[in-house]
């Protein structure tokens, strides 16, 4: 808690930029996660790297919680502000620095949005793939490592990061990688930072790859008559070697919401999503290949999206997935959770991990980027009884990938949901050695406390506990000390 002496000192450095109003903190102790809000003390908008030192230096020397924040659409609880502190939100550091045509690179802030990004990208002929579905900033991308629909063919925001700068206690600022498209000089401070959750310092700035836009994008929509056939047409398509862009998954349940959001007057049946890039020659014979693989698993209308209008629309309702679903259910929360396997053990994944939930009677959905062996269950919760068996299939779906030799989240990250689960997977001794690295880092703890692996203490399985006097999003009573 900040006190009063703290807070003057922090209006008289920020002025205008501080905000202590209810408004703010409420807005800024939220995200896309099941949590209750977690508001922090204060709210500080950065305009600049110098803004960014100063809160850094001022929060390690105060030994106060800072929590770096973007466009709040985390999913994992990245920035509930769970030990209170300043939030330091980064939207109005939102400038486009530099454009590389010939480089193909791009150089932002950490404010710019994806879509403000390829917005100044058309003119150029180029692109960035990184497509997660909200319109996140991208400083909260790399901080999460995000990645998205177009994962399968241009990859994460770990390979797509040439270089950054970055704000770490006590408010030093260090740059990892160059603009040159490989280096082996020393440790790889890039990749150390791209999907550090905000708990090792604060991301300013980013040089991205670009791609050119392809020549031709064909895009189309198959059904199936089980979840199973369309996954096991996904695996086919990518041992196959089809360089194919887009591959996603859509259960019945997901079908039905956004047909009911976007009005797509598709069958409510399991579906895959497919999007080819490429000359017009390597997407005819993508798409040949691709439309007899669908046929031996039974795949029927094969539908196309022709127009850029209509494949704009297709993907935009796929990008709204997640807020369709939770418009069937009104009120609830949607505890989503997320898993990555290889590729050949993901029929086995999703089968089981539906048939569970369906056995369970709770409302959920599923969507998944199936090329690359990652997909997302979201269970609708609007009491606690549901929360538990939300929280009880989570963690039966997380054991089952982990014995599957997979991961507990393949793009999410960790935040406050995951941590037991990071335990499970690392192992002690791996956990041991990152908790050694945030400590040299950020000795006073003070960058995004209570994330990642900061609650040694924690059950087996299950989410951190809420903070105290935090109620549920559907009323009940508050929640007591944690353990």
């Amino acid at each position: 808690m900040l006190t009063p002496v703290q807070l003057e000192d922090l209006q008289r450095r920020f002025g205008e930029r501080l905000s202590l109003s209810a408004a703010a903190r409420e807005a800024h102790g939220r995200d896309e996660s099941f949590y209750p809000p977690a508001p922090p003390d204060a709210v500080l908008m950065a305009e600049s790297e110098a803004d960014v030192c100063a809160a850094v230096a001022w929060c390690h020397e105060a030994r106060l919680p800072l929590i770096p924040f973007g466009a709040g659409t985390s999913l994992e609880g990245h920035v509930l502000a769970v030990q209170g502190g300043l939030c330091l939100d980064l939207t109005r550091m939102n400038s486009i620095l530099r454009i590389d045509a010939g480089d193909l690179t791009a150089t932002v802030q950490p404010g710019v949005t994806r879509e403000q990004l390829n917005t100044a990208l058309r003119d150029q002929g180029l692109f960035f793939p990184i497509d997660p579905g909200a319109n996140a900033t991208l400083g909260g991308m790399a901080a999460t490592r995000a990645s998205g629909t177009n994962a399968v063919r241009y990859g994460t925001l770990r390979e797509n990061v040439l270089m950054l700068r970055a704000v770490l206690p006590p408010g030093r600022v260090i740059q990892g990688g160059s603009r040159a498209k490989k280096s082996s000089a020393g440790y790889d401070l890039a990749r150390l930072l791209v999907g550090s959750e905000g708990t090792l310092g604060v991301i300013t700035e980013l040089t991205l790859k670009l791609h050119p836009l392809p020549e031709q994008v064909a895009a189309a929509s198959v059904q199936f008559a089980s979840i199973d056939a369309a996954v096991n047409c996904c695996i086919a398509i990518i041992q196959s070697g089809v360089p194919i862009a887009r591959c996603e998954l859509l259960d019945a349940h997901t079908v039905r919401a956004v047909n009911a959001a976007d009005g797509l007057g598709l069958v409510e049946a399991p579906l895959l999503l497919l999007e080819f890039h490429g000359s017009p020659g390597s997407v005819r014979e993508q798409v040949d290949t691709v439309q007899v693989l669908a046929a031996e698993q039974g795949g029927h209308r094969f539908d196309w999206a022709e127009s850029p209008e209509a494949r704009s629309r297709l993907w935009r309702a796929r990008h709204r997935a997640y807020w369709s679903a939770k418009q069937m259910k009104p009120g609830c929360r949607a505890l989503t959770t997320d898993v990555c396997v290889p590729i050949s053990r993901l029929a086995e994944c999703v089968g089981e991990s539906l048939a569970e939930a369906e056995a369970a009677g709770i409302d959920h959905f599923l969507v998944g980027h199936v090329g690359d062996g990652n997909f997302h269950l979201g269970y609708l919760v609007g009491s606690d009884a549901e929360l538990a068996t939300a929280e009880r299939l989570s963690a039966q779906l997380v054991q089952r990938a982990l014995r599957l030799e997979g991961t507990c989240t393949g793009e999410h990250g960790i935040g406050l949901h995951k941590q037991a689960y990071l335990l499970l997977e690392a192992g002690e001794d791996s956990v041991a050695a990152m908790r050694a690295i945030k400590a040299a880092l950020d000795p006073r703890g003070v960058m995004n406390p209570g994330k990642v692996f900061s609650a040694p203490s924690l059950r087996p399985f299950g989410p951190s506990p809420p903070p105290e006097g935090a109620r549920p999003p559907w009323g009940g009573p508050a929640a007591g000390p944690t353990p």
